[in-house]
C-alpha cells in the first residue's frame, strides 16, 4: 500500500492520485466577496507574511444558472453558421498549407464549415423540442469566502488583516 501525499509533495509515475481532502487550518478572516478575500491574502503578502500557509475557501457553495436570453430558430441557426464558419476557416487555413490551392482550401473549409455548423446546432435545438428555449452561464459561487491559516502563524495572520480596511 502506498503512502499518501505529503503537503509540497508532487505525484509522480506509478503514484496514486491524490484525493481531494478537506482544507485544514484556522479562520483568520471571513469576506462576502472572493475580491475582498483575495485583496486580504495580497495584504498579507505584502506585509511579508507566509502565505504559503494560507488557504481561500469558498463556504455555501452554489450553482447559479444566469440566463442571457431567449433562444429562435435564427439564433440558433446564426450561432451555428458563425462556429461552424470559424471552424471551417481554420481547417481550410490548415489544409490551404498543403495545397497548391490555398485560397480553394480556405473557401471550401469555410462553406464545409457554415454547412456542418447550421446542421448540428438546428438539430440539437430541434431534438430539444421546445424544453430549453433559452441561453445560459453556468458559475458556482460561496456565499462566503475564509480565509484560513496553519495554526501557528493564525494569530500572526489575523492581527494584519484586523488592520486591513476593505
Amino acid at each position: 500500500m502506498t503512502s499518501p501525499l505529503q503537503p509540497g509533495q508532487k505525484q509522480g509515475r506509478g503514484m496514486p492520485p491524490a484525493l481531494p481532502t478537506p482544507p485544514k487550518g484556522w479562520p483568520i478572516g471571513s469576506y462576502p466577496t472572493y475580491a475582498e478575500a483575495q485583496r486580504a491574502v495580497d495584504y498579507l503578502s505584502d506585509q511579508q507574511f507566509p502565505v504559503q500557509q494560507v488557504t481561500i475557501v469558498g463556504v455555501d457553495l452554489m450553482q447559479v444558472e444566469r440566463v442571457t436570453g431567449r433562444l429562435t430558430w435564427p439564433r440558433v441557426l446564426g450561432g451555428g453558421a458563425l462556429t461552424g464558419a470559424w471552424l471551417g476557416l481554420f481547417i481550410g487555413l490548415v489544409l490551404g498549407f498543403f495545397s497548391p490551392s490555398p485560397w480553394g482550401s480556405l473557401i471550401a473549409g469555410l462553406v464545409a464549415g457554415v454547412f456542418f455548423g447550421l446542421i448540428t446546432s438546428g438539430l440539437q435545438y430541434a431534438m430539444a423540442r421546445g424544453t430549453r428555449d433559452f441561453s445560459s452561464t453556468m458559475q458556482l459561487v460561496a456565499g462566503r469566502y475564509d480565509v484560513l491559516c496553519d495554526p501557528q502563524a493564525a494569530e500572526q495572520g489575523r492581527d494584519l488583516l484586523a488592520r486591513l480596511t476593505i
